[in-house]
């Protein structure tokens, strides 16, 4: 009952949207903002091209390795920052540096040592990923119960031992909660790498389209860079969510 009401109510919010945006373009004129009729009949005229497709590959191909690289740095650095009191005070005013940092600030050091290869893509994803899954892994760690740690030491666990086998799959359901963010903000990342030091991917479409002034282009790719974020977004929550019950299923027992 509860999934049917969810899709409902996204439907409606999503055919609110698209009155809101025809009014819009009918207000401001086809010329500054363009109908969704156009945009969606521009998606289709860019699918029929390979090229399209080409870019497509490129940034899921970036998209996917940064969010491995994130999620597997954030998860090891955020435990260890976790684990250690004296580590962790000491990284986390950095992190939240960093988080709070404006990554264009960061994007003539990555030219500079990346150039305009995928590895700049892929850098300006993680930069945008791995603070929040740090940061969550981190807290999750700090969380955890005193009596597991109890555990681990009644075992003779090692500290490596006692990290992989108690501490993160105690703490996962909150440590999936910053993975859920860092692969959305990571998605962000790499298509504004795309955008300013990329000469392949959805990014660098939108912005040879602006260039054009090719406004139905730019609605276009704009739309499907929303609407992938958006379904990515629930999928990760609905995760999320499940996890979180079948975690809190586990400690009722």
């Amino acid at each position: 009952m509860s999934g049917a009401r969810a899709a409902a109510n996204f439907c409606a919010v999503l055919l609110a949207g698209l009155a809101l945006w025809q009014i819009a373009a009918s207000l401001a004129g086809a010329d500054l903002v363009v109908p969704p009729v156009t945009t969606f009949a521009q998606i289709g005229v860019l699918t029929q091209r390979p090229s399209f497709w080409a870019n497509v590959e490129a940034t899921l191909f970036a998209f996917v390795c940064a969010a491995g690289i994130a999620v597997a740095l954030g998860v090891v650095l955020g435990a260890w920052l976790g684990n250690s009191r004296v580590a962790g005070d000491t990284g986390e005013p950095l992190l939240m540096s960093l988080g709070s940092l404006p990554k264009v600030t960061l994007y003539p050091v990555v030219l500079m040592f990346c150039g305009l290869t995928l590895s700049a893509k892929i850098t300006f994803g993680v930069l945008h990923g791995i603070v929040p899954i740090t940061l969550f892994t981190m807290g999750a760690v700090r969380n955890i119960p005193p009596i597991v740690r109890r555990i681990g030491r009644l075992h003779n666990f090692s500290p490596a031992r006692q990290l992989l086998s108690l501490l993160i799959p105690a703490a996962f359901p909150e440590i999936f909660s910053g993975i859920r963010i860092g692969v959305s903000v990571t998605l962000l990342g790499v298509v504004l790498g795309e955008m300013f030091a990329s000469t392949r991917g959805l990014g660098t479409m939108l912005m040879n389209a602006i260039g054009l002034a090719d406004l139905p282009t730019v609605a276009a790719v704009t739309l499907i860079l929303v609407g992938s974020a958006t379904l990515l977004s629930m999928v990760m929550m609905w995760l999320d969510r499940r996890i979180h019950r079948r975690a809190t299923a586990e400690r009722s027992l």
